[in-house]
This record gives C-alpha cells, structure tokens and sequence, in this order.
C-alpha cells in the first residue's frame, strides 16, 4: 500500500528534446524540433511584402490616387491615408494584421513610413508575431482634373457673382468667408471680373454646393441657365454648360438705407432712415436715433428691391465736442446726445451739430467720428424725396474714426489668406487697369481696419500670425491709438499639406 501511494504522488516525467539549432530543452509531445525564439530568428511570415511601394499625389489639388482611377484627399499621418498604404501592399493578406502606425519622416522628404505588427502560422500549429516598416515614396503627378483645368473649355458648370457697388468690401469679406469653410475646394479656376468672381467647376453638382454656401452667408439671389454644347443622336445623350447667376444685395455694412413706408410699417414701424449694421444671410438695420433694430431676409427684399442713399465711401470726418448719454442701451449700443463739428469746418466758421446717435459708449470729447452730412446735400433718391426732410437729422454718425500712421499700416503683426484668382478684361499696361489696382489696395486696407475695429467681425474670418519682422516694425508704433488685433485671435499658419 504504501508503495502504491508513493508512485502516485510521484510528478509524471514530460518527454523534453533539444532544439536542433539552440540545444534548449522543449516539450517533445509538440512535434517541433525548434525552439519558439529559433522559428521567430529563422522564419519570416513577412516574406513576399514589399518593403516600398509608391504614391501617387497631385501637387495641384493635393489629392492622393487610389487605384485604379479615384482621387481622395488625405492629410498627413490621417486614418485615410494610413489605410490608402494598407490598401497599396500586396500579400497582406497572408498574414493578420495586429497593428499599424506613421514613423514620422520630415514632410518634404516625399517619403512616408509606416510600421506594421502582423501575426503568421510558421509551422504546424506555431503563431508567431513579427514587426517590419515598409517606406512609400511620394511621387508627384497631375490627376485628371488638374490636367483638364490648364485647357479651354473643359469646365460644365459655373458660379458668376456679381454686386453694383463702387467697392470690393463685401467681395473681401466674402473671400475669408469661402477661405474658412474651403467652400471653394472644387474649383477649376478662378477669374475676377470687373463687379465680381467667376468660379468654374467640373461638376455641376459641385456648383450646387456653392451656390448653397453663397445664400446662406449673404442675401442673394440666383437664377439658372444652360447651354447646349454637344448632342449624340445614336445614344440620345447630351452635354450640357450650367452657369448661375448670384446676385448679392447692393447694400453693405455702414450704408444709410431709406426703407419704403410699407417696409418699414411691417419692420416693427422701424424709422425709414437706418443705418445697415451687418450684412449675413439677413440685411440688420439700426435706427441710430432710437436703437430699434429690425432684420430683412434675402426674399422680403428682392420682392422689392431698394438701393442705398449715401455708401461708407462718401462718409465725413466729424469732431466730437460734447457727449450726453441718455440712458438707453441695446447690446453694445448706448443712446447720447451727441455735439459734433465737420473737421473741415474748424478754425473757419465753427459750425456745431447736436443730435443723437447710438454711439455713447465709444465716443468721448475730442475724438473724431466717421458720418454722413446731410444737411444741403442733394440726394438723388425718390424714397428720400417721401420723406419729412423737417423731422430728420443734420448728421447721422456710422463710427468712430482712428488716426493710423503709414507705418503701422504697413507693417502688421497678422495677415489673411488670399484665393489665386486670374484676372479677365484687365490690361495691366493701361492706365485704367493701374487705376482699377489701387482702388483695390485701397478697399483692402479699409477692410483690414475693419478687422481690427470690430472684434465681432474678426470672429468671423481666419487671421494668421505675420513673419517676426512684421512683428517688430508694427512694435515701433506703439503711440498709435488705433485697435490692434490681439495675439490670442491669431493661428498659426499651417498647410493642409505640406508635401512639395
């Protein structure tokens, strides 16, 4: 009995044989005659992928290929392109992929690398696990798109955009508006006319889109045409150019508008006199007397259209002598009894104006002011015409008014993107053309002050950080009383990407 237990509790002897390359002991009931770390050293599950393979990338569009014919757009070290280099490595398959990451590499050096962890059957039930990188290299073509924009009459669809204003600043807004959302990332080409753009598509479709973007970021309206270019009576197909029309509404921020009486009846019985306070998708009027504020959707308006009476370019410099505030505030608008005097008027006949304006909580003695005199102006206008002259104001103020040097308006520590437009119908050795290109430097620069004096609006756009010198000459300026724009609104300026 004794015996008995004594075999019993003796552990069973396991067969054990040595690896034939090592001579480390292993379980010989396996049927291996290799140790697990031998078989990682000597078997390659890696074997038949690529360790390069290429990508296609068009410097136009910045899009990738993915075979055979598609275009996507990937940015660096994303998912999509992180599985457009899965998609390129053949005999993948074999194996299992365990996982998969981007090796930074600098991001003009065309190259891009990627490390994969992938698991294989080496032998007769033995998984092993292997780690390898695989380099692609970048090389730069033109996709089918870019290649048809450099020749004529390959576009289907276009976007003409027009407003009959005697500015650019609304087309400059809406510039950094597109820039923003990248509204115009399916553009073929760009051409600016003389009262607006021309955007160019190769999709109708993507004109669309466009179109969609334009009514909800301004009051416009559009109309649609097409033309007929080519016919094929054995298959019955046809080709068709789509081209819409967008007109923006001529009415722009800082513009003193006379509303028609049935207008103003059904805007809250607003005063006719207004001043346009914001230009969205709705027209904002404000009624500097009283700070009633009404609102003029995109329909209500083109049902009846009315043009401006007096537009930011026919504004005057006042001098503010005295400031009462009454007491009334609306927003960011305080009621005052204001006393001004033209600036030209100074030290000749001294001629004082006191009305009211929605400007109290800006405007202190001895500050200057931008408005608009009406006082023995001729107006050529029928709604001004209906109106009771008697009843209204010598002098309606729009804003306050900041001296700038040349300097600090050369020099700025920000900058905004630009779209690359083509330039139709402009001879740049004409005299007009010369004359047309500072009009355009000049309505630049006024839009750039507005930036800087409406923190709202700034909200609005993308402005990115200027070059360190830029920097250091708008430092220089630190007597100027003009606003400056605050570091904390700036962003880097970045490519979407940066391959070249």
């Amino acid at each position: 009995m004794s015996n008995y237990t004594h075999l019993q509790n003796t552990p069973a002897q396991v067969a054990t044989v040595l690896c034939c390359n090592c001579g480390v002991p292993m379980d010989g009931l396996s049927g291996l005659v290799m140790c697990h770390d031998c078989i990682k050293l000597t078997v390659d599950i890696t074997e038949g992928i690529p360790r390069e393979a290429n990508l296609s990338f068009c410097r136009n569009c910045e899009r990738f290929l993915q075979p055979p014919t598609q275009w996507i757009r990937c940015a660096l070290e994303s998912r999509e392109l992180l599985a457009l280099c899965l998609r390129k490595l053949k005999g993948l398959n074999k194996v299992r992929l365990v996982d998969a990451s981007f090796i930074w590499t600098e991001p003009h050096s065309r190259r891009i690398r990627v490390k994969l962890t992938v698991q294989g059957e080496a032998m007769a039930n033995t998984i092993i696990q292997q780690t390898f990188e695989v380099e692609y290299v970048v090389v730069a073509m033109q996709c089918a798109d870019c290649a048809k924009s450099y020749t004529t009459n390959t576009w289907r669809a276009t976007v003409q955009i027009r407003q009959k204003v005697a500015h650019k600043r609304t087309f400059l807004y809406l510039e950094q508006l597109i820039l923003k959302h990248n509204a115009h990332v399916d553009t073929v080409n760009i051409q600016e006319t003389k009262d607006g753009l021309d955007f160019f598509y190769a999709q109708k479709s993507h004109a669309a889109k466009m179109v969609e973007f334009l009514t909800a970021v301004a009051p416009v309206k559009n109309k649609r045409s097409e033309e007929l270019v080519s016919q094929d009576i054995h298959s019955g197909s046809s080709q068709y150019k789509f081209t819409f029309s967008i007109e923006l509404a001529p009415i722009c921020r800082d513009d003193l508008v006379v509303l028609p009486k049935k207008l103003a009846h059904s805007l809250g019985n607003i005063t006719r006199l207004v001043l346009c306070s914001k230009v969205s998708s709705m027209l904002h009027f404000i009624d500097p007397s009283t700070l009633q504020t009404a609102d003029l959707n995109a329909p209500q308006y083109w049902r009846s259209p009315f043009p401006t009476l007096l537009d930011a370019t026919q504004m005057v410099e006042f001098i503010v002598l005295d400031v009462e505030p009454t007491g009334d505030i609306r927003g960011k608008n305080v009621l005052a009894d204001v006393t001004v005097s033209r600036a030209s008027d100074l030290g000749t006949n001294d001629q004082t104006y006191y009305i009211r304006s929605h400007l109290g909580a800006i405007l202190h003695p001895g500050d200057s002011c931008m408005g608009y005199f009406l006082t023995n102006t001729n107006l050529n206008s029928d709604l001004w015409d209906t109106l009771d002259t008697d009843n209204t104001p010598e002098v309606v103020l729009v804003k306050k008014h900041y001296e700038r040097k040349s300097k600090k308006s050369k020099y700025r520590n920000w900058k905004l993107k630009r779209m690359a437009k083509e330039y139709n119908e402009m001879d740049d050795a004409t005299r007009q053309a010369r004359q047309e290109q500072e009009k355009a430097e000049r309505d630049y620069e006024l839009f750039l002050q507005e930036l800087e004096e409406d923190e709202e609006l700034r909200q609005t756009v993308n402005m990115y950080k200027a070059p360190t010198q830029a920097q250091f000459e708008s430092d220089m300026d630190d007597d100027d009383e003009a606003p400056e724009v605050g570091l904390d609104e700036l962003l880097d300026e970045m490519d979407d990407m940066t391959i070249s």
